[in-house]
């Protein structure tokens, strides 16, 4: 049973009809149809009459804290949920934070066909119906050295696209160390399942040889299939079956080998001492007769799977009714054409693909913005923050290139009126988010994921969390 002094802070609360007459909800009534600010007061009511009974002390709001309530409440639900975030974190491919930032041309050509009719599927030439893929394979195909090309909607749908259609019923050999599990609980068995292959383990976790490959074949072998590891890597007495021995064998038995590459890379970053990835051009020079690879890793266009490789086994993949579902819409389309069409000049891609600009920025170019964005901070708010210039290191991210590090210069501040959490809560609650890495009580902004730019409103970030 409540306590009396629940009971009179249940009789407090207002009827709805009574807080709708605040001025504070004026502008909404205007704005929103009645029954969704009704709404809106009506939970702020709720949730306090939960509070109240819950606590057996509590006096209860007032008018204005409960107009309040149901003000902010309106906000979350009218302002968008998905919004711009400054990535201070120096993880170039955050997949929290939405992976590759798109290029200048990329954004501009998403704009182009969203405010007009387009030729999606319209060959202007002949003023027939045509492919939505012509847009983007040719490039791919140059680029690449493939035959063809095609396009889904993220490179987890590429890989059970070629397993349904090209193995549904048939065993596909996998090395036991790349049977991995990725983001999101992406684990290479589960997809081999749910496509309908039968996937056929070889090797150990940690020594795979071709004869390991040799030795599991059956008139029931479908497919040779090799799979990148992500961010998984198994050091020291390791062995592997090269590509050119699997893409041999897999010719003797006029099966497909066909390659997972997760992050596939156009510009062979290698030549600047940055990992070992290959490049797809590399893979397909080896003899895979598939490849399949992300847009939104290191190729740094938006989200996308890939697909590219022999022309015979990708024009089955295109008949499959199962293209359909998988298919990318113009947005895709636009912002993945302008992004290839940067890499016909590699230097132009390392200029305007902000995932390669940010990856071989150096540290000549990082310890100098980190005292610009130091000094930007400390001017805008003076004394509060404790503000020091660090050596540390960034990450690559999205599962591309595990183990790579990359030396950097952070700016790492510790706030001296209020808490590290409370910094960090209010910076991610700024009208314009700043997200950044808690390291040794400090918080740490890495400037190789930020923009020259982007140091005004990252200043202005922390005037608004400081309160200043």
């Amino acid at each position: 049973m409540p306590t009396q002094q629940q009971r009179e802070a249940l009789r407090r609360l207002p009827a709805v009809h009574e807080l709708l007459k605040r001025e504070e909800l004026a502008p909404w009534l205007e704005r929103l149809p009645r029954e969704w600010v009704t709404q809106a007061v009506g939970d702020a009511i709720a949730m306090n009459r939960r509070v109240i009974l819950e606590n057996e002390t509590i006096q209860g709001p007032s008018m204005a804290e409960l107009a309040a309530q149901a003000v902010d409440s309106l906000h979350r639900l009218t302002e968008p949920r998905l919004r711009p975030v400054l990535n201070g974190t120096g993880v170039v491919l955050h997949t929290n934070l939405g992976r590759a930032v798109l290029s200048e041309a990329a954004t501009e050509a998403i704009q182009r066909v969203a405010r007009s009719a387009s030729n999606l599927e319209f060959r202007l030439e002949e003023g027939v119906r045509g492919s939505r893929y012509d847009h983007v394979e040719d490039l791919l195909r140059r680029l690449t050295g493939a035959e063809a090309a095609l396009v889904v909607n993220n490179n987890a749908a590429a890989v059970f696209h070629v397993l349904q259609v090209l193995a549904k019923g048939k065993e596909v050999i996998v090395s036991r160390g790349q049977l991995v599990e990725i983001g999101g609980s992406f684990r290479v068995s589960e997809i081999m399942r749910e496509s309908g292959g039968r996937l056929v383990e070889v090797g150990t976790t940690n020594k795979t040889r071709i004869q390991d490959y040799e030795q599991a074949l059956t008139d029931e072998t479908g497919m040779l299939m090799k799979v990148h590891t992500s961010n998984f890597r198994i050091l020291g007495f390791t062995e592997e079956a090269s590509r050119q021995q699997l893409a041999t064998l897999a010719q003797k038995r006029n099966i497909p080998f066909f390659e997972d590459l997760g992050s596939g890379v156009l510009y062979d970053l290698k030549t600047r001492g940055i990992g070992n990835e290959p490049t797809i051009q590399e893979c397909l020079e080896a003899g895979a007769d598939l490849l399949s690879f992300s847009g939104d890793k290191l190729l740094g266009g938006p989200q996308a799977g890939i697909i590219v490789g022999k022309k015979s086994w990708i024009d089955r993949l295109k008949k499959n009714q199962l293209t359909r579902s998988l298919r990318v819409d113009k947005f895709t389309l636009a912002a993945l054409e302008a992004t290839l069409r940067h890499y016909l000049n590699p230097e132009e891609a390392v200029r305007e693909i902000p995932t390669l600009r940010q990856i071989l920025k150096d540290e000549g170019e990082l310890q100098s913005a980190a005292e610009q964005l130091s000094g930007r901070i400390q001017d805008t708010v003076g004394e509060a923050l404790q503000i020091e210039i660090v050596p540390a290191r960034s990450e690559v991210g999205g599962g591309s290139m595990p183990g790579v590090e990359l030396p950097t210069h952070c700016v790492a501040i510790a706030p001296r009126q209020i808490s590290l959490t409370q910094l960090e809560y209010r910076l991610r609650q700024a009208p314009v988010p700043v997200v950044g890495r808690v390291s040794q009580d400090r918080l740490f902004l890495d400037p190789r994921t930020l923009e020259i730019d982007d140091f005004p409103q990252v200043a202005a970030s922390f005037r608004y969390a400081l309160q200043i």
